[in-house]
């Protein structure tokens, strides 16, 4: 069996624009983005500098809401016939063991959505640059082997640097149910503000690290960008 002509003409489109949108981010996208991305990351007033870590964390614990107090005190946790606790929406104050609150870290959240965008970029452009490395080869060969493992630890990295933002909730949850609990112990406080100027560091260091992951990657396939393009012969060398 053999395609149809206008499914081979589909085909044949379809690696077209792999092909060129593979090589706008090889050629354009990967490289700048090894300047822009930490430029705007290095001036004074930049959110990421580590200075304004010691204003941005909010350590008090406020009173709940007027809603979720009664005459007897606090509103306890709403129960249901067989005593087990109803599932608690999110900011449901009122049917918390604990209703009153910590407020996140505002500034730190904000950070952590481009850490995010960066990510999903950096992932979304590997998957695109393995498809186009793909589609050139005529059978898998060591040089397109190589380029697309480096490609998967691209994506991996940028799956871990996504899932530390999931970590540092977590942690900082931890740190602001003690200061619920123990507002007089002045240390919960102070962990909390060290926790976010780490958060604050990370948050900068994490695009380091994504811009480290783009000049690894475009060098790997600049070095070996005519093994790619023309996979057949010479390619048992390894990379460059």
């Amino acid at each position: 069996m053999s395609l149809s002509k206008e499914n081979s003409e589909k085909l044949e489109t379809f690696r077209s624009k792999v092909s060129t949108a593979a090589n706008d981010i090889v050629f354009h996208f990967f490289p700048a983005k090894l300047t822009t991305l930490i430029e705007s990351t290095k001036t004074p007033d930049s959110p990421y500098n580590i200075v304004h870590a010691s204003t941005l964390t909010d350590t008090r614990v406020y009173p709940p809401p007027s809603n979720c107090v009664d005459s007897n005190g606090p509103a306890k946790r709403r129960r249901t016939e067989d005593s087990s606790a109803l599932p608690l929406a999110n900011g449901d104050t009122a049917s918390a063991r604990y209703p009153d609150l910590v407020h996140a870290n505002k500034h730190i959240l904000k950070l952590f959505e481009t850490t995010k965008s960066e990510c999903t970029q950096l992932s979304d452009c590997c998957d695109k640059v393995k498809l186009w490395v793909n589609l050139t080869m005529p059978k898998r060969v060591q040089i397109q082997e190589e380029v697309l493992s480096e490609l998967l630890r691209s994506q991996e990295s940028a799956y871990n640097i996504r899932d530390s933002i999931r970590q540092h909730y977590l942690a900082r949850a931890k740190i602001c149910s003690k200061l619920i609990k123990y507002p007089n112990v002045e240390d919960y406080a102070l962990a909390l503000r060290e926790h976010d100027e780490k958060q604050l560091f990370f948050a900068r260091q994490n695009l380091l690290d994504i811009r480290n992951i783009y000049a690894v990657i475009t060098d790997i396939l600049h070095k070996n960008i005519t093994k790619i393009r023309s996979p057949r012969g010479n390619n048992r060398a390894g990379l460059y």
